[in-house]
């Protein structure tokens, strides 16, 4: 608009030779420059000059030429100058569609032969990658049903869909890493002419595994206790750690080393999950960190941008309403906060940090009681598996298996509640609110798969007077194996419980609010669709199956299965039984946020795989690192077996001397990427100033195109009263500035 107002101002002068214009002169983003160049004294005079030619004024007599966007825009009155046109591209020039069409002809044509081609070439790799990307998105796993979700309730409750299925492709690129170099080559082994070294421990009394499955005529229900714990028929199956007893593969041409490929395809999807979730939390960082900067057009952009027009049902779009309601009242009753906090004596500074001392006291018990009875439970589960099983019915037998996730998903129930309670005592923001009550119930369910694997380390590791092999054989022939079987328990009973709630709990209670008029049951609702819960609950389970596939190689495999499942009963379940929550999660934010919680998974996932790799010893009865202390002295040796050439290298990047020296070029960069992130916020603040002016130019031209019509106009009236008081039938043309 400022564009058009300058030429048309520029094309009135009817001339190409530059004038001095007042009008430009009195535009509120050039008086402003004038002030702050006021007080930058004489040595900008050079920039002066520069910022008045691109503002197309100056006001220190005639010596300085009118430019005014005569220069800035390259046009005159016979149109737009050559130099400025034939390196632009077609689509920024003022033109028609065929005009550019044979603007764009003409520079093909002036380019060499090898200009041609590359550019030839170019349109061609463009076409291709924009149909593959067409073809890729079509071939995108529930492709239609996460549009039919965004339609139907907006992209809040698409986000968690969508994050859903980037953990299933996560969970198939694991199971075919691990697939590839560890259980396809044994399993390919074993079966043809191969040679293979089986691994076999030096000291003979730890080197026994005695069969664990079940003999004689056995019990149908055993069948099933065996298929939901991991015992029995699947213990010694490639399901688990214990069955990979190769160290080597002879092939005609090499030896295939399977320790080494087991250590190797662990630490690959560790990095593998890590680059991934990095890489996909950029975008959702760069979202939140512009939407936290735009504080100051907050209510406007709610009102005006933030309805999602995807939304085509009408349920969705009365609670989209019912949303964007509910954030305007947070938004006003956090500056009520925020004014409030200001205003505080005090007295009350000290009352409310005392309440919320005593009140985080409470929390830090609360959790401690669930921690210990998690250990509880697994040290009674463990004596329980440790004595004759036939003592016991099934059903006890199978809640003795499953005590530790039984306890586990209690606290994970129950621990919520309590928070929701005790955080509307501490006097927070709403936001802050579900945030902070978000990291607790995080910190619950990360941390009570940590205690429960301390409480089974506790159990495997003993003094060595007490337990020759290094670790408790008597109990654990296997140690890896028994652990791989609890993070299987701990994956199948949770997908057992997200069944159940959803059969159970979820759509009786829709049967029951449509069905009856009791004023509790309409008091209740519908179950409402929590994002933040759903979410903690996909990631508290692979948080688990990156942990267990060290143990348990197809776990991996069963957590897409499970993933694949908990789409369509999470899908079902929204469409029919519930309804989405009351309170507002953004999409903006939430991607940001679910993959910062995965990765503070993976994190505490990381801690006891890299435990059990260097510290606890290796079983000396089962898996391929038999013949090593643990899993970690693999690496060693076979570095020392490498070319010495290529063996001083690797010893060199594990000095401590090259690892001072990427720490510090390391804070080096980081140093330089906070600094030019520093300036290119002060780019950003600039540029928000220029479209602040720039919206008061186009104010103050309006302003004086609104006044020259309105004279315009007054004097074509005027002249027209004239001529009929002087009885003339002339007719008067009045040239109107467009």
């Amino acid at each position: 608009l400022v564009r058009g107002v300058v030429f048309s101002l520029a094309f009135l002068s009817r001339r190409v030779v530059a004038v001095n214009n007042p009008l430009l002169d009195q535009l509120p983003s050039y008086q402003t420059l004038l002030y702050r160049r006021k007080s930058s004294g004489s040595s900008s005079t050079k920039r002066r000059r520069v910022s008045r030619g691109r503002y197309g004024s100056t006001s220190s007599g005639g010596g300085t030429q009118d430019v005014r966007g005569m220069c800035a825009y390259g046009r005159t009155q016979d149109g737009p100058s050559r130099s400025t046109t034939e390196h632009r591209l077609a689509r920024e020039l003022p033109l028609n569609m065929a005009e550019k069409r044979r603007h764009k002809l003409q520079l093909h044509r002036d380019l060499s032969g090898w200009k041609q081609w590359r550019s030839s070439a170019g349109h061609y790799l463009k076409r291709m990658r924009e149909e593959g990307s067409v073809v890729f998105n079509s071939m995108q796993l529930w492709r239609t049903d996460i549009h039919l979700i965004e339609g139907m309730f907006g992209t809040g409750i698409l986000s968690y869909f969508s994050f859903l299925r980037f953990l299933v492709l996560l969970n198939f690129m694991m199971f075919l890493l691990i697939f590839s170099f560890v259980i396809l080559p044994v399993i390919v082994a074993k079966h043809t002419s191969s040679n293979l070294t089986v691994t076999s421990g030096e000291e003979i009394e730890c080197s026994v595994y005695p069969p664990r499955s079940r003999q004689g005529l056995v019990v149908f229900h055993q069948y099933i206790t065996d298929l939901l714990s991991g015992t029995g028929f699947l213990e010694q199956t490639y399901l688990f750690y214990g069955s990979y007893m190769v160290e080597s593969i002879q092939f005609p041409s090499f030896s295939y080393s399977v320790p080494i490929a087991y250590l190797l395809c662990t630490i690959a999807y560790l990095l593998l999950s890590l680059l991934w979730i990095v890489k996909r939390s950029v975008t959702g960082f760069k979202r939140k960190l512009i939407r936290d900067e735009d504080r100051f057009q907050s209510f406007c952009n709610k009102i005006f941008a933030a309805w999602d027009c995807c939304i085509t049902n009408e349920n969705a779009a009365r609670l989209k309403h019912k949303s964007l309601l509910y954030e305007l009242k947070t938004d006003l009753e956090e500056e009520r906060i925020r004014q409030k906090i200001a205003e505080r004596s005090r007295q009350e500074k000290c009352r409310i940090y005392t309440l919320r001392l005593t009140l985080n006291l409470f929390v830090i018990c609360v959790l401690a009681a669930c921690f210990y009875a998690i250990y509880i439970a697994t040290i009674i589960s463990q004596q329980i598996q440790a004595q004759a099983s036939q003592q016991y019915t099934f059903i006890v037998a199978l809640i003795f298996e499953y005590l530790p996730s039984i306890v586990i998903t209690m606290a994970n129930f129950i621990t919520p509640i309590i928070f929701t309670i005790i955080i509307s005592f501490e006097d927070y923001s709403p936001a802050f609110e579900i945030r902070f009550t978000l990291l607790r119930c995080v910190f619950m369910r990360l941390a009570s798969i940590g205690v429960l694997l301390f409480s089974l380390w506790s159990q495997i590791r003993c003094p060595e007077t007490d337990c020759p092999c290094g670790y408790n054989k008597k109990l654990y022939p296997c140690w890896e194996t028994h652990v791989g079987q609890e993070m299987y328990k701990l994956l199948i009973f949770d997908f057992l419980i997200i069944g159940a709630v959803t059969l159970f709990v979820e759509f009786p209670r829709k049967i029951l609010v449509n069905h009856c008029d009791y004023a509790l049951v309409k008091w209740l609702g519908q179950q409402e669709f929590a994002i933040p819960h759903n979410v903690l609950e996909i990631i508290y389970g692979q948080t688990i199956c990156w942990i267990g596939a060290f143990y348990c190689p197809l776990l991996p495999a069963i957590n897409t299965i499970k993933y694949y499942l908990v789409f369509y009963i999470k899908k079902v379940t929204l469409v029919n039984n519930c309804r989405p929550a009351s309170r507002p999660f953004r999409a903006s934010s939430s991607t940001f946020f679910f993959l910062a919680v995965l990765l503070i998974g993976l994190v505490l996932a990381t801690v006891p795989i890299i435990v059990s790799m260097t510290q606890i010893r290796s079983s000396g009865s089962c898996g391929p690192f038999v013949n090593y202390n643990t899993s970690w002295a693999v690496v060693p040796q076979t570095v020392s077996l490498l070319h010495p050439h290529l063996r001083s290298f690797l010893t060199t990047l594990s000095s401590e001397a090259f690892a001072v020296s990427f720490f510090v070029i390391t804070c080096m960069a980081m140093l330089y990427v906070i600094a030019l992130a520093g300036a290119y916020k002060r780019v950003i603040n600039q540029l928000r100033d220029q479209l602040v002016m720039e919206g008061r130019d186009k104010r103050f031209l309006i302003q004086k195109l609104c006044q020259a019509q309105a004279n315009s106009s007054s004097r074509l009236v005027q002249g027209y009263q004239g001529n009929r008081r002087h009885g003339s039938t002339g007719v008067y043309m009045v040239q109107v500035p467009t």
